[in-house]
């Protein structure tokens, strides 16, 4: 597969590389600038430099179309965008890299439409709102969207344009919608929390979750792979799906944290506020879709996150 992605520097996007290199595929990154710093926590400077770097604003469509022409992608993978905290300080340039930005994404798609046969992109569970005291069980993904953020608003936009792509041109896409991404890499953004505190016992230093409640915890790499699953099974249409993980209440979360890891017990605490995303979703029509679906368990990808950042502090490669 040759690929072109936005995004490809943080989280996710850097555990899509680093498995689109180990099967093979070709990848070029279309970002602002070339910032690695977190595919070096899981590449090597060999593997890395197989990356094609393109220069580019994904919210300017003509340098998004000179990207695609640069490259020649068979598929797009769009996952630039900026998270909660900066939407809600700037709601306007959040407006303009999210929801433009997928413009941009689409109308290049479109105008490629021999060459590229499907866009992927990131949505958000942030399109659901709070949990539902008289809803009982999972929440279905095509249930009505009630976002309580801009950033959540901005992710609805997306889905209900990708689908009028379709429906107006013909372009295939498959939104998805993660919830609490944790793993190396994961670093900004108003769940990645638990990630730090992972990170803070590698250390041995305390960590506090400043929320509580509920949330669905999903590994890093299953949902990288979740993507590339989307963007290589077959499919016709745009829809977008819930992703699900691991379901779990803070305190089951620090749990799993101190039976995977002993030496992490007592330095993590939390807080007792609910995050304003329905916490428990249903991936049924997802799992349909592109299943079987990889689902790491909470306690191993908590080890191998751990693993991972005991590697790079011992390496003098984890600041505190």
């Amino acid at each position: 597969m040759r690929l072109l992605m936005t995004g490809g520097y943080g989280c996710i996007g850097s555990w899509v590389a680093r498995l689109v290199l180990e099967s093979g595929g070709e990848l070029a990154i279309l970002d602002l600038k070339e910032d690695r710093h977190r595919l070096d926590l899981l590449l090597d400077r060999d593997r890395a430099d197989q990356i094609k770097y393109i220069e580019g604003d994904v919210a300017e469509p003509d340098q998004v179309l000179r990207a695609v022409d640069a490259w020649g992608p068979e598929k797009i993978l769009h996952l630039a965008g900026l998270q909660t905290p900066t939407c809600r300080a700037n709601p306007i340039l959040g407006a303009r890299v999210n929801v433009i930005g997928t413009l941009a994404i689409f109308e290049a798609a479109c105008a490629r439409r021999d060459q590229i046969s499907r866009v992927v992109y990131a949505s958000s569970a942030a399109v659901h709102g709070p949990p539902d005291a008289e809803v009982t069980g999972a929440l279905a993904d095509n249930v009505r969207l009630a976002p309580l953020s801009h950033y959540g608003a901005y992710k609805v936009c997306n889905e209900h344009c990708a689908r009028v792509y379709w429906l107006e041109r013909g372009m295939p896409s498959v939104g998805l919608r993660p919830w609490t991404v944790y793993g190396v890499g994961r670093d900004f953004g108003m769940t990645s929390e638990p990630t730090f505190a992972i990170r803070s016992a590698a250390l041995g230093q305390p960590y506090h979750i400043s929320y509580g409640g509920k949330q669905d915890l999903q590994y890093a790499r299953d949902v990288a792979a979740i993507f590339l699953l989307a963007l290589e099974r077959p499919f016709e249409g745009a829809d977008a799906f819930n992703l699900r993980g691991a379901v779990e209440p803070i305190e089951g979360f620090v749990a799993a944290l101190e039976q995977a890891v002993p030496a992490a017990r007592g330095l993590v605490t939390h807080g007792d506020r609910q995050l304003p995303i329905a916490p428990e979703l249903d991936d049924s029509r997802l799992q349909a879709a592109f299943g079987p679906l990889p689902r790491t368990p909470l306690g191993d990808g908590i080890r191998e996150t751990y693993d991972r950042f005991v590697a790079l502090n011992e390496q003098g490669r984890l600041e505190p």
